[in-house]
């Protein structure tokens, strides 16, 4: 019998991709997601949807209902200046959200519970570039208090033996469908900017790194760990950080389009530097993302370009 599979946020940039994988690979999947931000046609055909949010009563009813065996949790506010303006709001859906499924989970007995956190965040201002899953977790964002706070969860009902949880670190992931909203899209943003005669803005001087990971990566280390699932938290990753004024260079020689862009203050709560090393997710899986950011840019703004023109 295959494997089900719920994957909330299926709906959005990283569900979407993780929902096409797992229906390639025979497994049936259940997407849940109240499209406050995904979009009902990145939902592949073969996936059953449900539209509602993780607050939203009947969660036990449709992990039994749907036989899911394996939680994939991707649904989340993932706007760090949004966490800002409104903590409580964040909290709700990233930290009490998440602890409705996993109640949800205990009490049906779905182990395998896969929680998509941040690396970009959860680390806070590092100290060792690239940094292991060993490195202290100190998030300087309410949003990364609330996905730190997650994995503290999973982890206690780890000790006790109900969940065998599986926490994916991401870095900084671009790729097709994602949509400009939040600092994490910068390629999105960039994007959609530039193709449409616009000024970018770009915050403090442009100086500050991040690792950006394609996500067809993201889906690749997705798929090792189902195919095996070790338990533990895991850093999804390049390794190479890329500054924020790089990226605009290539993004704008991809295009073809010369704008400068016009810099702004610097934001509360953003890192200066960011980059993870993925050695434990090589040795635990045997998969390491390995797409360069030209290489990842190749792939995606021929999207973003098709997008713009289709409007």
């Amino acid at each position: 019998m295959s494997r089900t599979v719920l994957i909330t946020g299926g709906a959005g940039f990283i569900g979407s991709h993780l929902a096409d994988d797992a229906l390639a690979h025979g497994e049936r999947v259940v997407v849940l997601d109240d499209l406050s931000t995904g979009k009902r046609e990145n939902v592949p055909a073969g996936a059953i949807f449900h539209r509602r949010s993780l607050l939203d009563p009947g969660l036990d009813e449709l992990l039994a209902d749907e036989r899911v065996d394996t939680i994939n949790h991707h649904a989340a506010q993932a706007n760090v200046r949004i966490s800002v303006e409104d903590p409580a709001a964040d909290a709700r859906i990233n930290v009490l959200g998440t602890l409705e499924l996993i109640a949800a989970a205990r009490r049906t007995g779905v182990r395998r519970f896969l929680f998509a956190s941040s690396g970009g965040t959860v680390y806070g201002e590092q100290r060792v570039f690239p940094c292991d899953e060993t490195h202290p977790t100190a998030p300087t964002s309410p949003y990364g208090c609330a996905k730190l706070a997650a994995e503290l969860y999973l982890e206690a009902f780890r000790a006790s033996g109900d969940l065998e949880p599986v926490v994916l670190r991401y870095a900084n992931v671009y790729g097709a469908r994602q949509e400009p909203k939040g600092e994490a899209g910068i390629v999105a943003i960039l994007a959609e900017k530039l193709l449409a005669g616009e000024t970018p803005r770009i915050f403090d001087d442009g100086e500050q790194t991040r690792d950006y990971v394609h996500v067809a990566d993201v889906v690749a280390a997705n798929r090792a760990v189902c195919e095996r699932w070790v338990p533990g938290a895991y850093n999804v990753s390049t390794g190479r950080e890329t500054s924020v004024n790089a990226l605009y260079a290539m993004v704008t020689s991809a295009l073809g389009v010369e704008i400068a862009p016009r810099h702004v203050p610097p934001v509360a709560a953003e890192l200066r530097r960011n980059s993870l090393d993925a050695g434990k997710l090589d040795r635990t899986f045997g998969y390491r993302p390995a797409t360069s950011i030209e290489e990842g840019l190749a792939r995606t703004l021929p999207w973003y370009r098709s997008r713009a023109s289709s409007r």
